[in-house]
């Protein structure tokens, strides 16, 4: 058994306490009194050195904590090898692109892919990486030289901040067939069928993702702002952007004006 410190929180307060960290389950003193069986866990995402998991129910329970780094990865990585989720050895390489860039010093890792219910884990000696699924772009059955032969892998394509990022998973055809479809399931909600979008708001949607801003859209397709708005609106609809901040448009008050009229006015002679 490992004891643990870590900060628990609860009803937007944080406790002091100390997790016993044991083979098959996760102690949690008072006022908690909880024990958590691994199997019981069918979530675990992290931000900023905070672990939330969700344990399964009748209603599910959340459970966020936090601690110091290194005692972070070592209770990630119990929880991982043995929460419920669709588990698998292989290799990854993690990321391999960025922003279209070759990441220097890309390698493969030997470790455990992960899939839980909002998301994907690869977990090495050395490394464990988190990638929600709901920032999954992308996700393809293809090939990647490696020791200069042709070997099949799965491409996973996802967004780090803005940009878009590509991993690799390495393992046996058959195992990564499985894995391929496995994660297609997963994330078809975000699917679309191709015909939701009328051809101005196709090119709307390739323009934001050029990174142009509004005013810049407006001026190469001749549109005005109303006219945007309503296409921002239809891509907001099918949850193909997201609001980033809203731009204000204002007018003068009569205070303004007065003020603006006195600062004008040349000096009295």
């Amino acid at each position: 058994m490992v004891e643990i410190p870590v900060k628990i929180e609860r009803q937007g307060t944080w406790h002091g306490a100390k997790l016993a960290v044991e083979k098959d389950q996760i102690t949690v003193p008072a006022p908690f009194s909880m024990q958590i069986p691994y199997r019981q866990v069918i979530d675990l995402t992290e931000r900023k050195n905070i672990l939330t998991l969700t344990l399964k129910g009748p209603p599910e329970i959340t459970l966020s904590l936090a601690t110091v780094p290194k005692a972070l990865q070592v209770l990630k990585k119990v929880i991982i090898m043995s929460c419920s989720a669709y588990r698998l050895a292989a290799y990854f390489m993690s990321p391999a692109v960025r922003g279209g860039v070759l990441v220097k010093e890309a390698r493969w890792d030997k470790g455990s892919i992960a899939v839980l219910k909002t998301v994907l884990w690869f977990v090495s000696e050395d490394k464990q990486i988190c990638i929600p699924l709901r920032d999954v772009t992308g996700i393809e059955l293809t090939t990647r030289d490696v020791q200069n032969k042709k070997v099949d892998v799965v491409k996973i394509d996802h967004m780090e901040g803005t940009d878009v990022v590509t991993s690799f998973i390495l393992c046996p055809l058959s195992t990564l067939q499985v894995l391929f479809n496995f994660l297609k399931d997963t994330t078809k909600d975000m699917d679309m069928r191709g015909d939701e979008l009328d051809p101005l708001s196709a090119q709307v949607g390739m323009l934001v993702y050029s990174g142009m801003d509004s005013h810049a859209i407006e001026t190469m397709l001749s549109v005005s702002t109303n006219e945007l708005e309503g296409v921002y609106d239809k891509l907001l609809k099918l949850g193909l952007i997201e609001v980033r901040y809203v731009r204000r448009e204002v007018q003068m008050t009569p205070k303004g004006v007065r003020f603006i009229t006195e600062a004008v006015k040349p000096p009295a002679g």
